[in-house]
């Protein structure tokens, strides 16, 4: 049998290192990972070679579109695994991976180190050292090949003297020869990873739904876009970054629901905004009781003068009176007797939408137009989406729709509402979504918001899928609002505001703690503003728009609140009281907060804190400051004790000091 050629030979053979276990690769390198302008990248590897050699490494990143590679040194974090780090500082994709060769010069350092220890003439290996430092020299340029010739001809000059044992060793020729290394054999990593990079608005935010119709000055009347920019002071006086609109287009009249969603609606009554589309226009029409694309350009304009953003629902389906419905028919499924299947969610029969048909044969006409609505918008000044249920429609549209949109568009944001199974959640995070609706609307109990939020924000998880956390929602009225009263919704306003650095909330039924259900037992609320107009008093006396305001002035105040990655629990014993802490790198600005999860009774407990860990000096008293009381307390030590009462204030938000620095200060907050 002849002897087959050695494929291995097709590679050159010299190359020695070994690269693998890149972190983050998220599935084998097929999603990018996400970060927001001025954020880090820390990248970790394994990286080895044969033998006993030492080994350099750096990560490289480019932008993508630039052909160059900028290049960092990682450091060895011991068993052959290294880490390195860089800051993306535009919009748009980087490139990463990583690169390794054996270091000649630092194996030979290292060997001359231990010989020089024992005594052993050196004069070989310093001629050798200066062969080095001359080949280097010749990779050099400029003053930097001027000084390693000087410290080769050193080396050289009386090899085993003192000085030129000394100048082997010298820090200053350890960085020249680091710096123009011999990479001749250095072997990169077989994947160029992707880091997605977004504005702040995708790590940071605030955000506010309101129905432009419920805007009116007074009862009975339906609200226009002009009413809902007179309402806009109102929402910037709590704090809130961006308005979110629901569906602001044509609603259907077939089918049309009623109050309470009864399946007949009375006349007069607006039907849902979720059944878009009528003869006035579909997903780019305005409703026409609210106005035109002239005036949404001017609520757009006036949200922006206010330092806020708009955001819009994104609702891809149709009602039966959607000009697509007579125009593309072969976009929707049919049942057998030719008509259009409506939406179903057994035994719900949802008659007043029709879903859009992904499978059909003219999915490519499809996903255009769905693209052009998203354009239409862009142009009119919308930069952030919210998506109506995701997980119903294809997971290869939204790869496609949103790379297309943000190559163009990079500043665009999409948040995706899929409240459905986990695996399907996180998907459509690494398919592209900016953020996510989460379960925390669900999550209650203290083991159930530790564990899930040490997944969100602790493990992989993390480096695609960016919580956005709600409340509630024009769709959930969850139980612990219906039961809890004015305590429950203060600790849960805190809980989304601090355990997430982007939160929403639905108002302002939030802010006027609307409560009542349509039945015991259902999470929707009783006289849905889905299905209805509603009049909202914003100078209602119980209302928590103040609180609101001064939650979101913590937010705005304190950078440790801004990002998810600090968050870390901590031990209170004591299982309604939930504590936990945010800190920015450089431990500047720490915060923590407890939260007291039963709205009914008082609850007190000892909170161990891991001060080092805080940037605290265990052998100081420090002080911390309650920033929604205003209370400032003397603490000493790992163990102190809090007690919270809920019909007072349900929560603290302590800002750390670090010491007491003056007996003034002493005595202030004593």
């Amino acid at each position: 049998m002849p002897i087959r050629p050695d494929a291995a030979m097709d590679t050159d053979g010299r190359r020695r290192a070994v690269i693998e276990g890149v972190r983050p690769e998220i599935d084998g390198g097929r999603f990018p990972i996400k970060r927001t302008i001025g954020e880090t990248v820390i990248v970790e590897a394994d990286a080895f070679a044969d033998g006993h050699d030492l080994l350099s490494c750096v990560l490289l990143f480019r932008p993508e579109g630039v052909r160059a590679w900028s290049d960092s040194p990682m450091s060895s974090l011991g068993n052959d695994r290294w880490r390195g780090s860089f800051t993306v500082t535009d919009l748009g994709r980087y490139r990463y991976t990583v690169r390794a060769w054996i270091d000649r010069f630092a194996t030979w350092r290292r060997d001359l180190e231990k010989r020089v220890e024992a005594g052993q003439d050196v004069a070989s290996d310093l001629l050798i050292g200066g062969e080095m430092a001359e080949r280097a020299a010749r990779r050099a340029t400029g003053e930097a090949a001027r000084r390693l010739r000087a410290w080769a001809r050193v080396m050289r000059a009386a090899p085993g003297s003192d000085d030129s044992r000394v100048a082997a060793l010298d820090t200053e020729l350890v960085a020249l020869m680091r710096a123009h290394a011999d990479r001749s054999f250095a072997v990169r990593y077989g994947k160029e990873l992707t880091v997605v990079v977004d504005r702040e608005r995708a790590r940071f935010g605030a955000w506010y739904e309101l129905f432009p119709r419920s805007t009116a000055q007074q009862p009975g009347r339906h609200g226009t876009l002009a009413d809902c920019a007179d309402r806009l002071a109102y929402v910037e006086g709590m704090g809130f970054d961006v308005v979110y609109l629901p569906p602001i287009h044509p609603i259907g009249t077939s089918f049309r629901k009623g109050k309470n969603n009864a399946t007949v609606a009375e006349p007069g009554e607006p039907g849902s905004p979720w059944a878009i589309g009528s003869p006035s226009g579909g997903h780019t029409a305005i409703h026409p009781d609210l106005g035109t694309v002239a005036d949404f350009e001017k609520f757009v304009r006036r949200a922006d003068e206010l330092g806020m953003e708009v955001a819009l629902d994104l609702a891809y389906q149709c009602s039966p009176d959607h000009p697509w419905v007579k125009e593309h028919p072969q976009w929707f499924r049919h049942r057998p007797d030719g008509t259009i299947q409506y939406a179903e969610n057994p035994p719900k029969r949802y008659q007043d939408i029709y879903p859009l048909d992904f499978e059909t044969r003219d999915w490519r006409s499809l996903w255009r137009a769905l693209r052009d609505v998203v354009l239409f918008w862009i142009n009119r000044g919308v930069r952030c989406f919210r998506v109506d249920n995701p997980h119903t429609k294809a997971f290869a549209f939204w790869e496609w729709l949103i790379s297309a949109v943000k190559d163009e568009h990079p500043d665009v944001i999409f948040l995706s509402e899929a409240f459905t199974r986990p695996k399907v959640m996180y998907r459509l995070a690494k398919l592209g979504f900016t953020q996510s609706y989460t379960y925390f609307t669900w999550r209650t109990a203290k083991w159930e918001l530790v564990q899930y939020f040490t997944e969100l924000t602790q493990t992989e998880v993390r480096e695609y899928f960016r919580a956005n956390l709600w409340p509630n929602t024009p769709d959930i009225l969850p139980e612990h609002l219906q039961m809890g009263g004015h305590p429950a919704f203060v600790a849960r306003l805190v809980l989304a505001a601090t355990l997430g650095a982007s939160y929403g909330i639905y108002g302002p039924a939030f802010e006027h703690m609307e409560a009542a259900p349509a039945a015991l037992g259902r999470e929707e609320y009783l006289d849905s503003e889905k299905y209805e107009l509603r009049w909202w008093d914003p100078a209602r006396a119980d209302s928590l728009s103040e609180l609101i305001g001064r939650v979101n002035e913590i937010r705005r105040e304190n950078p440790a609140l801004q990002s998810d990655r600090s968050l870390r629990f901590h031990a209170i014993d004591n299982d309604a009281l939930v504590a936990y802490s945010k800190a920015t790198e450089d431990r500047s600005n720490v915060v923590v907060m407890v939260v007291n999860l039963d709205p009914h009774h008082v609850h007190g407990g000892w909170l161990e804190l891991p001060l080092e860990d805080l940037g605290i000096d265990p052998g100081q008293s420090f002080q911390v400051h309650d920033l929604l009381t205003d209370s400032r307390y003397l603490w000493a030590g790992p163990r102190n004790y809090v007690e919270l009462n809920p019909q007072v204030v349900p929560a603290h938000i302590l800002r750390v000091r670090h010491r007491v620095s003056t007996e003034r200060d002493f005595e202030y907050f004593l």
